[in-house]
């Protein structure tokens, strides 16, 4: 059955400048490493790229980056959240502009909506927008989608081409897979994938840690929840990582691994504290100590490449 998307993609960090300005020499790094070590494809303006402090201008400054490395087979998503309905518009032709394969629709942010408000923008949206839409539930950050309003919205929009689920939970994806199982089903959560793999629910999988370990998630997702030795060793590799990024808000935890594993130079929204630093320390610490179980074949980019982005 053909789908919007299948296998690994990963969540990109929006890599920036001490100043602040987006660092478009370092995100092209990231690109070629990501493709380098196999990513079915990228996903633009998510959550872990912040898309909240990811003006409209910055968004078309990586799309510019990111449309001149994602060629041939390798397509790219790109999120158009916003805090209203033109500005998700507004997006979405940025989005169109860049040759994306289709937007992630997350729920308008900062304020909670009841499901009927949710169902009419998502409406609204949909009759507007030129591309593939996959809804984004990100109820972490924005008001949730219950699984029978994805239901609801995903047969009666035919632009709406299945969901990425980063809540965590399943029930949104069983329920399409017994109900509408020509619908694309996403896993946004790391931690949710093992167990969508056993179950056979899950045709792809946008994940943040695979911006930094993408040769992990790769390896999770070609083994597809199969028992085997290697399946155990990458899925305790894999929630190691999430007990890593846990302690510190999203995306910190990833910009530090980033860092220490000699992608992108970390940068922050906010000043680090003292306990902030001390997580940072060690954090790359465990990252020295656990390498080799994280690092499955693909060599990092070599110092040559990385010495003018860093």
């Amino acid at each position: 059955m053909d789908k919007l998307i299948r296998g690994t993609h990963a969540a990109v960090l929006t890599p920036r400048k001490p100043d602040d300005s987006i660092d478009s020499l370092t995100f092209r790094s990231l690109l070629k490493f990501l493709l380098n070590a196999g990513m079915n494809g990228f996903a633009i303006g998510g959550a872990t790229g912040e898309f909240c402090s990811l003006s409209e201008e910055e968004l078309r400054e990586v799309l510019d980056v990111t449309s001149e490395i994602a060629t041939g087979d390798t397509g790219f998503l790109v999120g158009i959240g916003a805090a209203d309905i033109s500005g998700t518009i507004r997006r979405s032709e940025i989005a169109r502009k860049a040759g994306a394969k289709g937007v992630l629709l997350p729920m308008p942010y900062f304020f909670p909506y009841a499901q009927e408000d949710l169902a009419e923008f998502v409406r609204e949206v949909a009759a507007t927008v030129d591309l593939p839409i996959l809804l984004y539930n990100l109820p972490q950050f924005t008001s949730g989608l219950e699984p029978a309003t994805t239901l609801e919205l995903i047969q009666g929009c035919s632009s709406i081409k299945g969901i990425k689920d980063s809540s965590g939970s399943l029930q949104t994806l069983r329920l399409l897979s017994q109900e509408a199982p020509e619908a694309c089903r996403i896993i946004g959560n790391d931690g949710a994938l093992a167990q969508a793999l056993t179950e056979g629910i899950a045709d792809a999988i946008i994940s943040g840690v695979a911006c930094v370990f993408p040769e992990l998630l790769a390896s999770i997702f070609e083994e597809g929840g199969s028992a085997s030795p290697k399946w155990d060793a990458t899925v305790t590799a894999l929630e190691n990582v999430l007990t890593q990024l846990n302690k510190v808000p999203t995306p910190w935890g990833l910009k530090m691994l980033a860092e220490v594993r000699g992608i992108a130079k970390a940068t922050f929204p906010l000043p680090l504290s003292e306990g902030r630093i001390r997580v940072r320390d060690e954090m790359a610490e465990w990252y020295r100590q656990n390498c080799e179980d994280l690092l499955v074949g693909v060599p990092v980019p070599s110092q040559s490449d990385q010495k003018e982005s860093l």
